[in-house]
């Protein structure tokens, strides 16, 4: 996961940036990208360079933005040229600074840490999990089908993707409320006091979870790190915070956002909603689809060494960003990008990053979205926006809307 920093103030242009590539677009926080964020981001590719350089300001730190499919794919599998160290936007304290692990954590090292949890989320781990996650989906319906109405987004599409991310990480569910609050102050505030507080509580409480789980180990995630030995070797303190942090925060957002966006669509499509009912052999294409049309992160790096890159000279030291939304309405990879088209001839999308950073809950997220889907348009087939809803999107690095009301 990769978000909009929070920089101090508006960056100056370096000298070695043509003037005709400077472009100024408020990706994650202006009011056109918040009006209607997936518009924006599509029609970048037709308003700007394909590699641009925005300019900074106090929410965003100036870099070059890729907007191309094949250059992302290149800069995400190519760590000797782009890596992630430092890319982190989350408020640290530089004398006592720690890395996010494994997100700022470069190969050859970045294998031995995500091993710890990986067996968690491979293929394997995910398919047992199937039945509990679709009993939760019938759990959460139960409780609001019968009042012909639902705050989607707080009714299930966020406990069901966090609950099942809290179960796995060995953290209780009865503190989402919290866990929630904190990652939006984090993700999506856009202030430094916000952010700065909730920081200061969240690794508080982390810090209370590793001293907790190092003295009574269990079987979920954070004990697997706080636990672990990369390598053979344990880790310190500030690698295990740094790694139990990431995973924490990975996880409390993404998926959330995404089904939010999709049910979006889904409340003003019925004939595409009875599409994917009328043809339920279909799902995994339907869930790809709709991961590649929704996508809600980006992904940032620094440059190791000067690099050329479609023609353009990116210097030792530059910020990297690829847009992965627009990246994914590529009209060169994605004939029609802006169709949701589930015979869509499968190609590898950008939803989940790429490389040795790939998202590793990518397996865990296409199951959720499948029985997300499968589940609510079995049991509840029509439904709308309700009568004048406005849907707003907030800002920051993880993209989708505050409120999702439902009828039907």
């Amino acid at each position: 996961m990769a978000t909009a920093a929070a920089p101090t103030g508006e960056s100056k242009i370096p000298a070695h940036v043509p003037p005709e590539l400077v472009y100024t677009a408020r990706i994650t926080e202006g009011p056109e990208f918040l009006a209607a964020p997936y518009k924006f981001m599509a029609e970048l590719h037709d308003k700007a360079p394909p590699i641009f350089f925005n300019p900074g300001n106090e929410h965003i730190h100036a870099g070059w933005q890729l907007l191309k499919y094949d250059d992302a794919y290149f800069v995400l599998r190519h760590p000797e040229y782009f890596t992630t160290a430092g890319t982190g936007p989350f408020p640290r304290d530089p004398n006592d600074y720690w890395r996010i692990i494994p997100l700022e954590i470069d190969p050859p090292h970045h294998r031995k840490y995500r091993a710890l949890v990986d067996p968690l989320v491979s293929p394997k781990a995910v398919l047992q999990l199937e039945i509990s996650i679709r009993q939760l989906a019938n759990d959460l319906i139960d409780k609001f089908i019968d009042k012909r109405e639902c705050e989607f987004a707080k009714d299930f599409g966020r406990p069901l993707p966090v609950g099942v991310f809290l179960d796995i990480m060995g953290l209780p569910r009865d503190m989402m409320d919290t866990f929630v609050r904190w990652a939006m102050g984090l993700l999506h505030a856009q202030n430094k006091q916000i952010a700065q507080q909730c920081m200061n509580e969240v690794t508080e409480y982390l810090q209370s979870v590793i001293r907790e789980k190092a003295a009574k180990p269990d079987v979920q995630a954070v004990s697997a790190i706080v636990n672990g030995r990369p390598g053979g070797e344990p880790m310190s303190p500030k690698e295990i915070f740094g790694f139990v942090f990431f995973l924490f925060i990975a996880g409390l957002d993404t998926v959330f956002a995404t089904l939010n966006n999709v049910f979006v669509w889904l409340a003003e499509n019925p004939d595409r909603r009875q599409e994917i009912i009328d043809q339920p052999d279909n799902i995994s294409n339907v869930v790809e689809e709709l991961l590649r049309v929704f996508t809600v992160t980006f992904s940032g790096r620094t440059l190791t060494q000067d690099y050329e890159l479609r023609g353009v000279t990116l210097k030792k030291g530059d910020r990297v960003t690829s847009v992965l939304p627009a990246c994914n309405y590529d009209p060169e990879i994605f004939p029609n990008p802006r169709e949701v088209n589930f015979t869509r001839p499968r190609k590898p999308i950008l939803a989940f990053a790429g490389g040795v950073h790939s998202c590793m809950g990518a397996h865990l997220a296409r199951m959720e979205m499948k029985i997300c889907i499968q589940e609510f348009l079995r049991r509840i087939p029509n439904f709308t926006l309700k009568p004048g809803a406005k849907i707003e999107y907030w800002p920051g690095g993880v993209v989708g809307p505050k409120n999702v009301p439902l009828v039907w």
